[in-house]
């Protein structure tokens, strides 16, 4: 999940050269990562996608000289460090923006109303499933299905009325995220601690470099979409004139209701994502992070709980391996199918690697 406003273009970076040789900051790579093409690659729009997951391998004492990218790289990494939790690193419109929508959730019962509640329940499902689960997670940062037009702007347009930030910056935190699972440079590993996963990752700052960076590296596929680049750069603007419009056709409680209590709900279940599914539950597969399946955080983020599955198997559609493991995303994803609105979906299940 990404942090929710966009910053002024004109701040600068905030990590300073020398912290990346400190024993706080994130390791050195050894060898220069690359996304050079391989003969079994599958490639999207020319990007080995696959390879933007891989994990950066680093050590304490460097061996060569690093390679710009790798470099780079690297300073990615480092921007999402926890050492970087300071005042000064606090963005302080995504905390202000926190606390209100929070605020204002916990004041919505006194102007409730059905009509509002309504809107809430089913944009909370359009907002969270369509557009976080299935725009901005398996279709965007997986590539485990293709949206045709125009079912890729609505997706992508409820992705972005989410409050989850645009879909640039939220595929590539993601991808971050799959590289390092649970190692240094991941933006949320619950191992670091559990409320710096659920929340507090999100508070820091995005100084322009570190934007630079993260597109060039993770997501060049997506920064040759015309349609992804404008979602990205008007991400606020949507954001707030949703609330103006729910304001101005249903007053205080469908504000409240429509856009309060709807996206802290949201972001609940998403950071329960990040955190609990880090922290407990069951394993259907080994694999080299604390990735688990836990039901209950399934259904309240349709079907997203089942996170050892996907961690093991990131570039399916599905999350949910066995018959009883309910994934309402994949519900989606197969009726848009159906109608010839999702393509080449990834629909796999494999063998589990442990019973």
């Amino acid at each position: 999940m990404s942090t929710l406003i966009e910053r002024p273009e004109s701040e600068e970076m905030d990590v300073e050269s020398s912290d990346l040789s400190n024993d706080s900051a994130v390791q050195v790579i050894t060898e220069e990562t690359t996304l050079e093409e391989n003969p079994e690659a599958v490639l999207v729009d020319g990007v080995d996608v696959d390879a933007l997951h891989e994990r950066l391998e680093v050590e304490r004492e460097p061996k060569k000289q690093l390679s710009q990218n790798a470099m780079e790289r690297q300073e990615i990494l480092a921007y999402f460090s926890p050492d970087r939790l300071a005042w000064k690193n606090v963005d302080w419109i995504v905390a202000g923006w926190m606390i209100a929508m929070h605020v204002g959730a916990l004041i919505a019962p006194f102007y409730f109303t059905w009509q509002a509640f309504g809107v809430a329940v089913v944009l909370h499902w359009l907002t969270c499933s369509i557009g976080i689960c299935l725009a901005y997670h398996r279709c965007l940062s997986h590539r485990s299905l293709r949206l045709k037009w125009p079912a890729k702007v609505v997706a992508t347009f409820f992705g972005v009325i989410a409050g989850e930030g645009g879909p640039l910056r939220w595929t590539a935190t993601h991808r971050v995220h799959h590289g390092q699972s649970d190692q240094e440079g991941d933006p949320h590993s619950p191992l670091e601690d559990a409320w710096w996963s659920h929340l507090w990752w999100m508070m820091l700052n995005h100084p322009k470099r570190k934007d630079e960076l993260l597109f060039k590296h993770y997501v060049p596929d997506l920064t040759k979409d015309k349609t992804l680049v404008f979602f990205e750069k008007t991400f606020p603007l949507w954001l707030w004139g949703t609330g103006l419009t729910l304001l101005y056709f249903g007053g205080l409680p469908m504000l409240l209701w429509g856009l309060c209590v709807r996206v802290v709900l949201a972001y609940h279940s998403t950071w329960l994502v990040n955190s609990a599914t880090h922290l407990w539950g069951y394993r259907n597969y080994e694999t080299t992070d604390a990735s688990r399946n836990l039901w209950w955080v399934a259904v309240a983020a349709y079907g997203e709980g089942w996170h050892n599955n996907h961690h093991a198997h990131p570039r399916l559609a599905r999350a949910g391996h066995k018959w009883w493991e309910l994934d309402p995303t994949w519900w989606a994803i197969s009726f848009l199918r159906l109608i010839g609105q999702a393509v080449d979906v990834d629909d796999r299940i494999p063998e589990p690697s442990k019973s």
